[in-house]
């Protein structure tokens, strides 16, 4: 397909991969903050084509691995309780919570729906008056939107027996507490493309400056990931630190100025929980005061539920960059996507899953700590 087609070229690829070593004098470490570009990467083995000085380290980008356990616990708790729906995308049914997980509540007689859409979901409130429909809303800036608009609409037309667990974060403040940590070795990052389409770049100006890092607008084909190593070594080389955008045929430094106004209208900044990361202030996005009613959380009792991350899970120094997932004991023994011990495992933008299916037994070089 023209226009996707030519972002897998793998000419172009090498051509670009030989640029980078070209202009790469010195030891580099940069980071790739969404999991799209992490299977890419991992996928067309581009780490290969790269110079031995240069490391990328796969970052915490994406949304169902750093849904910390206490939230898929709270999820599991509410698809158990009598007369409610629960609504999800596929991908959070087999993310393991503390002693279960969604698939396995369907299994023995949950009520959980798998939906495309949160429009769906409030289909299902429309046709199930006399039953509390939940959806699970996880995601990053790019799925905010939608889960706003289906809040938005509900309220609009009345409807009261639908509601959210919202568990939606924002890239920047993740970024933020990586740059700010003191053992912090990132020099670079591969910004998310699809999160800057909706919300412009207008963020990341501030902390190239304040960290000294250059950030560079990335999409998700191989062409794309390796353009957007060469931004950033380019501007390493030559002592820069700005924000460049080579994805400009879909993200626009505006962003998408509807579907911020609806994230306005329907909820507010607040701090969120980070799996790996810890609580992170304004990271989040929480129902606003007008739309708490949706809020299934509070509707449901369920803010009181809380629990530790596995001991035996290394999900969170994946998700944070210290070691790559095969250096965890338990990759591709006891953790695997049929026994999957944390999210990582089993999403689809997970770092684990795409090491399990692209180096699984590649050799002991896969298998160090970074």
């Amino acid at each position: 397909m023209k226009y996707l087609d030519e972002f897998r070229d793998s000419r172009l690829a090498k051509g670009l991969a030989a640029e980078i070593a070209r202009a790469t004098t010195r030891s580099w470490t940069l980071m790739e903050i969404c999991g799209g570009q992490t299977h890419s990467i991992v996928k067309n083995g581009l780490e290969s084509l790269l110079p031995s000085s240069l490391t990328l380290v796969h970052g915490p980008g994406c949304p169902v691995c750093v849904t910390p356990i206490e939230t898929i616990d709270r999820a599991i708790a509410a698809a158990q309780k009598p007369g409610v729906i629960l609504a999800s995308f596929g991908d959070m049914l087999r993310v393991p919570g503390t002693e279960t997980d969604l698939l396995r509540v369907k299994a023995s007689g949950g009520d959980v729906r798998i939906v495309y859409s949160p429009l769906d979901a409030l289909r299902l409130a429309r046709e199930n008056p006399s039953r509390e429909v939940v959806f699970f809303a996880v995601g990053f800036e790019t799925t905010a939107p939608p889960n706003a608009m289906s809040v938005y609409l509900a309220k609009r037309e009345g409807i009261r027996n639908y509601s959210i667990i919202a568990s939606h974060v924002r890239v920047p403040p993740a970024m933020e507490a990586i740059l700010g940590d003191p053992s912090n070795r990132i020099q670079g990052f591969l910004a998310a493309g699809h999160v800057c389409t909706v919300m412009g770049t207008g963020e990341y100006g501030p902390l190239a400056l304040k960290y000294r890092v250059p950030i560079v607008v990335t999409g998700f084909e191989p062409v794309d990931v390796l353009q957007g190593i060469l931004g950033c070594v380019k501007q390493l080389e030559s002592g820069r630190f700005e924000v460049e955008n080579p994805y400009a045929r879909t993200a626009r430094g505006e962003g998408n100025v509807g579907a911020q106004e609806i994230l306005k209208e329907v909820f507010r900044v607040v701090a969120r929980k980070w799996r790996g990361l810890g609580e992170i202030p304004e990271s989040g996005l929480g129902l606003s005061p007008q739309y708490a009613e949706y809020d299934a959380e509070e509707k449901l009792g369920l803010k009181g539920l809380t629990a530790e991350e596995p001991a035996d899970c290394h999900a969170g120094e994946v998700l944070t960059g210290k070691i790559r997932p095969t250096a965890c004991p338990a990759f591709g023994r006891t953790c695997t996507p049929t026994t999957p011990k944390g999210a990582p495992m089993v999403s689809s933008e997970g770092a684990c899953s795409a090491y399990y299916l692209y180096r699984r037994g590649s050799g002991a070089a896969e298998a160090k700590a970074l």
